[in-house]
């Protein structure tokens, strides 16, 4: 049961209409956590704004992967269920680097370590140690990569901690629990 109930189209703020119609043309339906999100029409433009800048960030798998080692720290199954969905129809990321990437791994090599680097950052809250950050910058990543990590993290944090703390019905086909998952 959610805890904030994802607002009917007649519940939208004015200055959050706008945005969520946007998306809605977009994806094709409303999900639940944007519906629920545009009760603040601060909070949820604010993140729209970044939002769309970090689409221009890394590639669509890179970004992708890194929302799924995200949540899956974040322990956000709202996002999991978007994010495999989104990774799986628009990244065209097969279902084993799916799971790999929920457990902070790629099989591209390159990124491999921009996810190993983004499930560091959320583990240690930044706080990543000389080697980690050896690893992403030896892996090809340049300081302006670094930081666009270090957003991605934060906006699917932003996100997971929405949808955790909003609990809204999932909107998405359901996932496997990290657990229950192995290759």
């Amino acid at each position: 049961m959610p805890r904030i109930e994802a607002l009917k189209p007649e519940q939208v703020p004015a200055d959050s209409k706008p945005t969520l119609d946007a998306f809605t043309k977009n994806i094709g339906f409303t999900p639940n956590m944007m519906a629920t999100f545009a009760a603040s029409p601060i909070a949820f433009n604010a993140w729209t704004a970044l939002f769309s800048v970090m689409t221009k960030a890394l590639d669509v798998k890179t970004r992708d992967s890194i929302g799924l080692a995200v949540s899956e720290v974040n322990g956000c199954n709202y996002c999991l269920t978007v994010h495999s969905y989104t990774a799986k129809h628009m990244a065209k990321l097969e279902a084993d680097e799916i799971i790999l990437a929920r457990m902070g791994n790629a099989t591209d090599p390159k990124r491999d370590a921009a996810v190993q680097f983004a499930k560091k950052v959320i583990e240690t809250r930044g706080k990543v140690s000389d080697a980690d950050f050896a690893a992403v910058r030896d892996a090809g990543y340049t300081d302006a990569n670094i930081m666009e990590i270090v957003g991605l993290v934060a906006m699917y944090s932003l996100t997971n901690f929405i949808n955790n703390v909003s609990d809204p019905e999932k909107d998405f086909p359901p996932v496997l629990p990290a657990g229950s998952i192995s290759l």
